[in-house]
């Protein structure tokens, strides 16, 4: 296995990207949630770098990178992610988007198709409902009122199969999470939150020519598989890709990449082959 440490790249922006890569093998990108940053994947990537050379990276203003939010919205994300994958040399990789990354995951496969191999989504909604819409809102004030950790909290509540807390690690994983969301700009997730809330990307999933796999928890109460009619989720999204693969995850929550991880792995490593 090869580890490459920690390393920065600078976009036209002006917008720096920390990155770092891991494993050998065929280039698998990881594209974090909102208000995690690359520690979205802290029990996934060890799991990944025997069969791949794993890239896990911060969003500007998440972690370790540095810059703010495009007024671009979801487009400039993908654009921004575009023009990291190119500055590291890539052709041509399979992405894996979590939540708002899998949001910014199918943009880039609209937008960019030369780029992408094959495309995993998981726990995501292509259009919020108006019950997704109100979660987000309180997650707002928690992180003007009460900071970061406060929307750790928040979040897991929502995030985790009610199971997961019953598990000898949870505290640990729980204190885990509010370290990294810590790290996180208050204004940038807030940013975040609001392009999501004002993006529908249904109208692009027509566009998507990568096979995909769309991964998803039973216990999802962040993104179910199936939403509210105001919203469009994986269940919709289905029957919009016809090279789609689907698999929802018996108790498991939005949080799948972390209290599924070794069966997640399993699933991606299936469909990347």
């Amino acid at each position: 296995m090869v580890t490459h440490g920690g390393d920065t790249v600078k976009l036209g922006s002006g917008a720096s990207i920390w990155y770092r890569r891991q494993g050998s093998g065929p280039p698998v990108l990881h594209i974090h949630g909102s208000a995690f940053g690359h520690r979205n994947f802290e029990k996934l990537t060890p799991l990944m770098v025997h069969r791949y050379e794993v890239i896990d990276f911060d969003l500007p203003g998440y972690g370790l990178s540095r810059g703010g939010p495009t007024p671009e919205g979801m487009t400039g994300l993908a654009d921004q992610v575009a023009e990291f994958v190119l500055a590291l040399g890539y052709e041509r990789l399979h992405v894996h988007g979590t939540s708002f990354g899998a949001m910014i995951g199918l943009t880039l496969a609209a937008y960019h198709p030369a780029l992408i191999d094959r495309l995993v989504l998981s726990c995501f909604l292509a259009r919020y409902d108006e019950a997704a819409r109100m979660m987000r809102g309180t997650w707002k004030r928690a992180a003007r009122d009460s900071g970061m950790e406060a929307v750790a909290d928040l979040t897991s509540v929502a995030g985790f199969a009610r199971r997961f807390y019953e598990r000898n690690w949870a505290q640990e994983q729980l204190q885990s999470m509010r370290d990294a969301f810590s790290h996180t700009d208050p204004e940038a997730f807030i940013a975040s939150t609001e392009a999501i809330e004002r993006t529908d990307l249904s109208p692009l999933v027509g566009r998507v020519q990568a096979p995909t796999l769309l991964l998803a928890g039973d216990e999802d109460n962040m993104t179910p598989f199936n939403p509210a009619p105001s919203g469009v989720g994986m269940a919709q999204i289905a029957t919009m890709l016809p090279d789609a693969k689907t698999a929802v995850i018996e108790e498991c929550g939005h949080y799948l990449v972390i209290e599924a991880a070794d069966r997640v792995a399993g699933l991606i490593a299936e469909f990347l082959g």
